[in-house]
């Protein structure tokens, strides 16, 4: 019987580092470089022996998962690595790619390595779409600044202009901002062409993630609308926790989540001492943000009305769905209140209902999806 072969795979967008451990112990060898191509990649699976008893493993990177998706195709096991979590000795201060690649070869046989959740490629093209409407909010609010400080440079303050931003704002300064010098009109111009612009690429980007969440599979559908339920979570946030996270119930429970997106406190304790500090921040980012921006909506006392009213009746929710939203909204509520009063910064009340608010949306998920599954069954 052939023994595993344990491949260490130092991947870079033209070069692939290739080394070898085999099981049982034994000296790590290095295969050489080869290009990042498929062809390349094809081959030396090849030489490699049984793709049944290949285990590759590489570090996640800017390179994605197009590797892992290619060498699964060709029936190897291969194991993407959360880079911070690869062991490093202390007093090593030479770094090759074929010696990174040897450890990871010698770390993955000795299970010393922590794998990343690798999503389909239709779930990873979701989950690009929502980082590129993310993307072009903060290009939007970038463009908003511009053209407002250069407005104040400039003593251009609107009068009975509306909220700001708004399209009577929006209006107010192109029927009453003008300038003497053509360059100011240039950059004036220029400014506001950038803001409207920003504005069209969201909208345009919103409609596009409506038509993906529409093609998703009826499971992943459902979860979007249960996550809905709560309160601060609409379309666009559900649809992020959804592609960033995939299938929520691979977590264990919900400090695994909380773990996952760096919104728990760091820890540094020896012997009698206990010290904790801010987050961790070693997570999602991108869930992170949207997880705080939802949990400002917990600052208001609970109630079922407005968007929230209108959005629960336009769904289609179990009564277990909207009884876990609502002790959401007691709970975060109650914590909020109790934080306050006790001095804290608003900032960090926010993080801590936040990482709070994982939690009920991994029990609507769990709860959702297990649901599902019994409906699929029968």
């Amino acid at each position: 019987m052939s023994k595993i072969r344990f491949v260490g795979l130092d991947v870079h967008a033209e070069t692939i580092a290739v080394a070898v451990a085999e099981a049982g112990g034994g000296e790590v060898r290095s295969l050489g470089t080869i290009p990042n191509r498929p062809e390349s990649v094809r081959k030396m699976i090849g030489k490699l022996g049984p793709v049944e008893n290949l285990k590759c493993c590489y570090e996640a990177g800017p390179t994605g998962y197009v590797l892992y998706w290619q060498l699964t195709q060709l029936g190897a096991t291969c194991e993407v690595i959360a880079p911070s979590l690869v062991p490093t000795k202390a007093g090593d201060r030479v770094k090759t790619d074929r010696r990174d690649a040897e450890k990871l070869a010698r770390c993955y046989r000795a299970a010393e390595l922590t794998a990343v959740w690798v999503p389909d490629e239709a779930h990873e093209a979701l989950r690009d779409l929502v980082r590129a409407r993310e993307a072009a909010k903060q290009d939007q609010l970038r463009h908003r600044h511009q053209l407002g400080k250069f407005l104040l440079r400039h003593g251009k303050r609107p009068t009975e202009a509306g909220p700001v931003w708004s399209a009577k704002y929006l209006n107010w300064i192109k029927v009453h901002v003008r300038f003497e010098q053509a360059a100011l009109e240039a950059t004036l111009a220029d400014y506001l062409h950038e803001v409207e612009h920003a504005a069209e690429r969201i909208i345009r980007l919103e409609q596009c993630i409506e038509e993906a969440v529409a093609q998703a599979t009826p499971e992943v559908r459902a979860v979007m609308e249960a996550l809905q339920s709560l309160r601060g979570v609409a379309h666009i946030t559900a649809a992020t926790v959804v592609a960033e996270l995939g299938s929520l119930a691979r977590f264990e429970n919900p400090r695994q989540r909380m773990g996952y997106t760096g919104l728990v406190p760091r820890e540094h304790s020896s012997g009698n001492r206990t010290q904790r500090g801010s987050i961790t921040k070693t997570g999602n980012a991108h869930l992170r943000r949207v997880l705080v921006e939802a949990a400002w909506a917990y600052r208001h006392r609970p109630a079922v009305n407005g968007r929230l009213r209108r959005r629960q009746k336009a769904l289609t929710l179990s009564e277990e769905t909207k009884r876990i939203a609502w002790k959401a909204q007691q709970r975060l509520h109650k914590r909020y209140t109790a934080m306050m009063a006790r001095g804290k910064h608003k900032n960090q009340v926010m993080t801590a209902l936040a990482r709070e608010l994982l939690g009920f949306l991994w029990a609507i998920a769990v709860q959702t999806e297990a649901q599902f599954k019994v409906k699929k069954a029968a």
